[in-house]
């Protein structure tokens, strides 16, 4: 099989493009991740940092989402959506700091509640 610049690619061709240009490339940073982080002091300073940056990104994207919606978010009014986090958080606790029980916690909320209103989004 031939390519020129005026056929489509392929499946297989498509496939191997994606493989080789989105997942290869940051596979690599996983493994070199993985390879030098085996070696980092997780009680240094600097790792101390980097946890409290990435809990203030989240935290901004949480009350992005909060205060300034988008997409389906914006059909519900803003007591809900603090009550949904409100929710996540106390299922967080209540399930011993899980995460994945504060953000089931959170979506029961929420869709529960759109339902009840009849908010479709």
């Amino acid at each position: 099989m031939t390519l020129t610049m005026n056929a489509p690619l392929g499946d297989l061709a498509a496939i191997v493009i994606v493989l080789l240009v989105g997942f290869l490339p940051n596979e690599l940073w996983r493994v070199l991740g993985v390879l030098f982080g085996r070696r980092i002091d997780e009680d240094s300073a600097l790792m101390r940092w980097v946890k409290t940056v990435a809990t203030a990104l989240v935290a901004a994207v949480v009350a992005r989402l909060v205060l300034v919606p988008s997409g389906a978010l914006i059909a519900l009014p803003l007591w809900l959506r603090l009550l949904a986090v409100a929710s996540g958080i106390g299922g967080f606790y209540a399930m011993r700091r899980s995460v994945l029980a504060g953000v089931l916690t959170a979506e029961v909320v929420l869709a529960v509640s759109a339902w009840w209103l009849g908010v479709t989004g």
